[in-house]
């Protein structure tokens, strides 16, 4: 499939994607995030070498920067403003959690670059009453389309992308990601795919 035809099918599916949750309509808004982060790196009561340093910084410096760029984001309304939409329902998994809400910008996937502080995805949970709460950021680029310009895999400020081969349960080519969980701190690690304490048991669906 060539990136102009994975551009088209984003950018149609993204004019034709709206959040429905029930009852709520236009209301809908991000809660207060009253969750918090905790730093996550070597173990306090053990001696940082200057690499493992490095690394702790590396890694509060890209959730400081994803917090930053996504902090008017927890009103859902102004990431729907710039562009982005929801896909892919509410996506969980069997036994390991879920990855919650993804709003995403077609725009920013299509250009097959990865940049910090312009996460391709912001996420989100859905609670019992319809609101939604920003728990982190998912940067994605297409496979080809970042090979066609480097020879190494993505990595982002010392942290190794994911690959998801094709076929995938999401319908796209393969592709790369890093989840960030910035917003929720994720017991099983800051950068890994699935969060054990996100749930989609508020989502009530969406039109096609």
């Amino acid at each position: 499939m060539k990136i102009e035809q994975i551009v088209t099918r984003i950018a149609q599916s993204l004019f034709g994607t709206v959040v429905v949750l029930a009852g709520m309509g236009p209301s809908v808004l991000a809660d207060d995030n009253t969750g918090h982060f905790e730093d996550r790196g070597v173990h306090a009561s053990m001696p940082l070498d200057s690499g493992a340093a490095d690394r702790k910084d590396q890694l509060n410096d890209l959730v400081r920067i994803v917090r930053d760029a996504t902090e008017r984001f927890r009103d859902v309304r102004v990431a729907e403003a710039e562009g982005y939409t929801l896909q892919f329902g509410c996506v969980s998994g069997s036994d390991a959690g879920a990855m919650g809400l993804h709003f995403v910008n077609g725009a920013l996937v299509g250009d097959g670059e990865i940049v910090a502080t312009q996460p391709e995805i912001v996420i989100y949970e859905p609670s019992a009453d319809g609101r939604l709460r920003l728990i982190g950021a998912d940067y994605l680029v297409l496979a080809d389309a970042w090979h066609s310009k480097h020879a190494a895999p993505p990595e982002l400020m010392g942290q190794l992308f994911h690959l998801f081969d094709s076929p995938n349960r999401f319908g796209l080519p393969a592709f790369y990601t890093l989840h960030v969980w910035a917003w929720k701190d994720n017991p099983n690690g800051t950068f890994v795919n699935w969060h054990p304490q996100v749930s989609c048991d508020g989502f009530k669906g969406q039109n096609p």
